[in-house]
């Protein structure tokens, strides 16, 4: 499975984690929102390539050690050995006004895929009694992120601090 969509899910890292989602929870049932949410988010506080971060937590949590090696190795080989040839092929066509256009297009979708699979992650913890929370927190990573410049995983890490003083949320 993670050789499957972790190499042929085009789109970026946003549309490889929605993907996932769809797979491990709707599909497949291995894991349920709460595991998913949490090895989403520690995928995000790694340097380094997040959705290969999150397929090794979640093969741990499948299956431990072995688990998150043949996740790992099965999300990053085959498509490290397609950048390689797509990166020859990108620098052959790199002045063709085509294939300028064509990537201005992809660009675009890319951002609308990684919108979606915000969603997908935020959705279930938007409900009545936390939906302000969710808000606000998403809101205030966004302007500490954009507008002050506070890099990506101090704000992630303000936001789990954040979190876990804040009360909890009664359903």
């Amino acid at each position: 499975m993670f050789a499957r969509y972790g190499n042929f899910t085009l789109g970026g890292g946003s549309a490889t984690v929605g993907t996932l989602h769809r797979e491990l929870l709707d599909r497949r049932r291995w894991i349920d929102a709460d595991a998913f949410t949490l090895c989403f988010s520690l995928a995000r506080l790694t340097p380094g390539t997040n959705v290969l971060a999150f397929c090794t937590g979640i093969g741990w949590l499948l299956r431990g050690y072995p688990g998150a090696i043949v996740a790992l190795l099965a999300a990053s080989v085959p498509c490290t050995l397609i950048v390689v040839v797509a990166s020859a092929l990108f620098t052959e066509a790199e002045g063709n006004g085509l294939a300028q256009a064509a990537i201005h297009g992809a660009i675009a979708a890319a951002v609308a895929i990684t919108v979606k699979t915000c969603w997908t992650i935020a959705h279930p913890h938007y409900r009545p009694g936390s939906r302000l929370r969710v808000v606000a927190i998403a809101t205030a990573a966004f302007l500490l992120y954009v507008v002050a410049g506070i890099p990506a995983i101090e704000v992630l890490l303000g936001a789990a601090v954040l979190g876990a003083i804040l009360p909890p949320v009664r359903a």
